[in-house]
């Protein structure tokens, strides 16, 4: 019998699991791919696959399930009598430059895509439009893989998800992922071969390596159900005929809600914004919205002060299916939250107190046999530790980049520790942190102040801000790391040597 016991939830993701047991992240996808399981540091595995993987790996630990109730605000919400119709969402996910964005330009008549670093999208982002009287809730989820996270969240999000394809490249890793989300989250998928404009255009091509993946063609000869309609983003050729396979399969779906009900939804963004404070990005699942409520979002909570549509237009009430922006949040909410409205700010408080605890137990639960499993797993050799300091523009991208740091390949020889995150700009706090540690600071899409850059300088703090996270990848991506110690009178200084690009997975 297993010596230690270790409680999972009924499922959990395979970067959670190799934290809690301790072990590299790579060493645990590779004995899953070892076992046929494709997956990624946030893909969900069940309780069984967690078991027969621990076993696998031979280490003296038992996985038994945690038994314990669902949370009631992520209880699958089932429509009354008194539903009424409601629009559907769509995710349009896909692989980078294949033109996902572009199409949303397209369908908005905007150039979102201009404003991208690198031309990729970093964010989750919400639109709303309307085709034929009838409004459709558009999510633009990012493409590179380091997103993964968001986009996994994106496709739990909607009922519909278009996936673009490009007619001149086919199908690609980031293609497959996308397919997978969508079915996972069970939502119906619709295929936009994009790029029909180019000479070398191929959408027989695309169909076919399509159907190898197990989305089959509804066009005759195929026999399959999935819609699939040639599109140029550049042209705006097929967009209508998209909008319009998207509304007939929503239609199928018969998607309803509930308005005469408190509201509750998701939250698909946050950040600060000076002059604003918190800014938040939610997606109302049912019920009504409106300026003045109280909201409760995981351990944060606020009172709305403005409410606003997508363009940036104050709406004095928000239905099902919308993306709205508000402030009022006294703390950011953590991306993928679920929302509640309670009737007051002490309830609120009394909520998100509540939300803390068990956040804290729950985190406790898994953390208090890790210094146990370093023995079990007879990690004979010692250890050094890698501190760092993550700071993003938003939420959502904080989340990822750390995923991101997690997937470093260091040989076991180097420990990384994450000692502080947050969204915003690098503050002077952050710099005195990393000036009496042995740390790096990594900044995405923020800025590092004029006097915090003196600061760093003055106490040599090493810091790196990227603007698009191919770049910040590449600084992270150690395919071997080595930590050299120079000893300069009470000084240690840190190298990294032998960096090799990591093609991710």
């Amino acid at each position: 019998m297993a010596e230690k016991v270790v409680v999972v939830s009924d499922s959990i993701t395979v970067g959670e699991l190799a934290e809690t047991l301790n072990l590299p992240v790579t060493n645990l996808i590779g004995e899953l791919f070892k076992n046929g399981i494709v997956a990624t540091i946030n893909q969900r595995i069940d309780f069984e696959t967690a078991q027969i993987i621990v076993e696998e790996l031979g280490i003296d630990v038992e996985i038994q399930k945690k038994e314990t109730a669902a949370a009631p605000g992520r209880q699958a919400y089932v429509p009354t009598e008194n539903a009424v119709d409601r629009p559907p969402i769509v995710a349009v996910m896909g692989h980078v430059d294949h033109g996902k964005t572009s199409l949303l330009d397209a369908i908005l008549e905007t150039k979102a895509v201009d404003g991208e670093a690198g031309g990729i999208t970093q964010h989750i982002s919400a639109y709303q439009t309307i085709r034929k009287d009838r409004s459709i809730t558009l999510l633009d989820t990012p493409g590179h893989e380091a997103f993964a996270a968001l986009r996994q969240h994106g496709a739990t999000l909607t009922d519909v998800v278009v996936i673009v394809v490009a007619a001149d490249d086919g199908v690609k890793p980031q293609t497959v992922e996308a397919i997978r989300f969508a079915q996972n989250a069970n939502a119906k998928i619709v295929v936009a071969i994009n790029k029909m404009d180019k000479e070398t255009a191929n959408p027989g091509m695309v169909v076919g390596q399509l159907a190898e993946h197990g989305v089959i063609s509804d066009q005759k000869g195929w026999g399959g159900t999935v819609p699939m309609v040639e599109v140029s983003a550049k042209t705006g050729a097929g967009v209508d005929t998209l909008l319009d396979t998207v509304l007939l399969v929503a239609d199928l779906e018969e998607l309803k809600a509930d308005v005469d009900v408190p509201a509750q939804g998701l939250v698909i963004e946050s950040h600060m914004e000076t002059g604003k404070g918190s800014v938040v990005g939610l997606l109302v699942e049912q019920g009504e919205l409106k300026p003045g409520h109280f909201l409760v979002a995981g351990t944060a909570y606020g009172k709305i002060r403005t409410l606003l549509d997508y363009k940036g237009t104050a709406m004095k009430v928000a239905g099902p299916s919308t993306p709205v922006t508000v402030t009022g949040f006294k703390e950011l909410p953590q991306f993928g939250d679920v929302f509640t409205i309670v009737k007051n700010e002490k309830l609120a408080r009394t909520a998100t107190e509540r939300a803390r605890i068990e956040r804290e137990r729950d985190a406790a639960s898994t953390n208090v046999t890790g210094a146990d499993l370093l023995k079990m797993m007879s990690q004979k050799h010692e250890s050094q530790d890698l501190n760092v300091i993550v700071k993003a523009d938003v939420q959502g991208s904080l989340t990822s980049v750390m995923d991101s740091l997690r997937l470093v390949d260091t040989g076991g020889e180097i420990t990384l520790r994450i000692i502080g995150s947050g969204v915003g700009n690098i503050s002077e706090n952050d710099v005195r942190l990393a000036a009496n540690e042995n740390t790096i600071i990594y900044g995405f899409n923020v800025e590092l102040p004029p006097a915090v850059k003196r600061l760093a300088m003055r106490d040599k703090a090493q810091v790196r801000i990227y603007k698009v996270i191919y770049e910040l990848l590449d600084g992270l991506s150690i395919k071997t790391t080595k930590k050299i110690l120079v000893e300069e009178g009470d000084k240690i200084e840190f190298f990294t040597r032998e960096l090799v690009k990591r093609t991710l997975n």
